[in-house]
């Protein structure tokens, strides 16, 4: 996703990325172990007091990507054909099987179980890489809903959005046999298949984890909305506007966010979408989307963005207690030196390196909340930023002040970001914090905010929700304050640049 957050420019290694951002889009898919109460993945789940009924979600998912599994499956997707393993070309290797879990109270099978495939060993030699819109492109579209007559917000899901695309040439998969149950093992013949305790398929469809499976089935999206009347815009990744209906969208993967006067508008989206044999759950009341709660007051014209639970998951996960005081700010205070005429950079952080675990701990928490302070809130990306940029070479210093996050977080667990009807103006301030991060290097800030034009000569007690935040550190040592101050409106202004095209997209007319 394009990059609005500002939090600190470091990139973790290939597989750490990928650990985090499976921590991301996978938290909410875990089970709890019935016998311990616990969360557990499928082996553990399999030898549970309920594991005959896991065993069986289990089934019930190989025949659907395969060739059916009577009763309930009558029919599969043939997205799987199981092959000997002298049939994988010689120039091509086969990935390995993720198995993913989750409790679904609210389905008719409340044991979720998906077979997802390891992207991060799929060589594809193509082009991966999908437009979707961003967090600040859906909050100016919040915030254009309440500052238009008539408008409102729905939801649109489209399931199993990234299965059963035919893709271009297929991929290959290795399965260890002891997650095969007895059942499919019979019904698909698979033992001769055997060869080292694994058998193998052919992936012929796309499939959770295939690096270009959003790719593809974008790629076969986009010509159905362009067909009907929806063409995304030329700058803007992910936003949608029809040509000649009051309708506009912000598309991230499957989730639709939806402004639209008058409800035949809205469903002339739907019913193109079902109309191209897409699985369409819709949320007429806009309650949520992308994972944030939103709660619209349409007669006052303000709504309210939140994550409630987000952050009582998160704690549970990392095993973090409940502080015994309450911490009511993200990060320590620095003790200012009164009377002193040269401000110092802080002493240099000589404590102990962590090892391997520590790290690993470390770059878990940057990486589940970096997502809910981008979001929601925003007061995390000061502390998020200084840990993101030690993670790879944290001390036990970095570690204290990774739990005083935590301990801030379990203090604050449910932040609100409101935004209410206002002219669209953009507003934005900047400010630096002067060799405040190590390496004697400065931060800067921005607030950017759609208000009104007498916000620009005096700034509102109240302003409206921030669209965005500008929280980062600059890479270059200053030498005062001033340039300091001067760099960080440099960033502000690069941001707003980007903020402003959001805010005014082209007209895309339909091409010849």
């Amino acid at each position: 996703l394009p990059n609005f957050s500002g939090s600190a420019q470091t990139k973790p290694k290939k597989k750490q990325l990928t650990s985090i951002q499976c921590t991301f889009f996978h938290q909410c898919l875990a089970a709890i172990h019935p016998d311990t109460g616990k969360l557990a993945e499928y082996p553990a789940l399999l030898k549970s007091s309920d594991g005959k009924l896991w065993e069986e979600s289990n089934c019930e998912e190989i025949g659907r990507l395969a060739d059916g599994y009577l009763p309930n499956i009558p029919k599969g997707t043939k997205t799987l054909h199981f092959i000997c393993f002298n049939k994988i070309p010689k120039d091509r290797k086969a990935t390995y099987l993720r198995i993913v879990v989750a409790d679904r109270p609210m389905k008719s099978n409340p044991r979720r179980v998906r077979w997802t495939v390891g992207g991060d060993q799929v060589e594809y030699p193509g082009d991966v890489s999908t437009k979707t819109s961003d967090m600040v492109t859906a909050k100016i579209l919040f915030n254009s809903i309440l500052s238009t007559d008539g408008a409102k917000f729905m939801g649109i899901d489209l399931k199993d959005f990234y299965l059963n695309a035919d893709m271009d040439r297929p991929e290959y998969i290795r399965i260890p046999i002891k997650v095969v149950p007895q059942r499919i093992r019979d019904l698909y013949q698979l033992d001769p298949l055997i060869q080292n305790e694994h058998i193998y398929a052919e992936i012929n469809k796309t499939m959770y984890g295939l690096p270009q499976a959003g790719k593809i089935s974008n790629d076969k999206l986009v010509p159905i909305l362009s067909k009907a009347g929806y063409h995304q815009s030329k700058h803007i990744p992910g936003l949608f506007k029809h040509e000649t209906r009051p309708v506009a969208f912000a598309l991230v993967v499957d989730d639709f966010g939806v402004k639209y006067v008058g409800k035949e508008n809205a469903q002339h989206l739907v019913d193109t979408l079902k109309a191209a044999d897409y699985k369409v759950t819709t949320d007429w009341d806009g309650t949520s989307f992308c994972g944030i709660k939103l709660k619209w007051d349409y007669d006052n014209k303000t709504v309210d963005l939140s994550m409630p639970g987000y952050i009582e998951k998160a704690l549970q996960r990392f095993m973090h207690p409940t502080p015994t005081r309450p911490t009511h700010a993200p990060h320590t205070w620095l003790k200012p030196q009164y009377g002193a005429k040269t401000q110092l950079t802080a002493d240099p952080d000589n404590t102990p390196l962590l090892d391997k675990s520590g790290i690993k701990h470390l770059q878990s928490v940057v990486g589940t909340l970096l997502f809910y302070a981008r979001a929601i809130d925003n007061t995390m990306l000061v502390a998020l930023g200084t840990l993101a940029a030690a993670q790879t070479k944290g001390t036990e210093a970095t570690m204290d002040a990774c739990t005083h996050l935590l301990n801030y977080a379990a203090t604050h667990p449910d932040a609100t970001i409101r935004f209410t009807k206002r002219d669209m103006i953009l507003v934005g301030h900047s400010d630096a914090s002067y060799l405040s991060e190590s390496e004697a290097r400065s931060r800067a800030g921005g607030y950017f905010y759609l208000g009104s034009n007498k916000d620009i000569t005096n700034p509102p007690s109240n302003p409206n929700g921030p669209i965005h935040i500008l929280s980062t550190i600059m890479n270059q040592v200053l030498a005062s304050a001033t340039e300091a101050e001067v760099g960080a409106l440099f960033y502000t202004a690069h941001d707003t640049c980007t903020l402003r095209m959001a805010l005014t997209p082209p007209s895309n007319p339909p091409s010849n």
